[in-house]
């Protein structure tokens, strides 16, 4: 049996509220990779290309705000 298996096999074992503390932690966790990938890439200069677009579209007055004023 594989490791992930072998977790899933345990997460199926798990009452209600323990089941939701692990997904919970889970969200977590995949949250602070998210922000930890995005700062590396933006201080990389990964993202200039982003910054760049903005700007082109600001200058053709394409940029718009977000949410969408009502």
């Amino acid at each position: 049996m594989s490791r992930v298996e072998e977790i899933e096999h345990a997460i199926e074992s798990l009452s209600p509220e323990e089941f939701r503390r692990v997904s919970l932690w889970i969200l977590e966790k995949g949250q602070k990779e998210w922000d930890y990938q995005m700062d590396r890439d933006s201080a990389s200069g990964a993202l200039d290309f982003l910054f760049e677009e903005a700007d082109q579209e600001a200058r053709k007055s394409q940029l718009h705000s977000w949410p969408p004023e009502s």
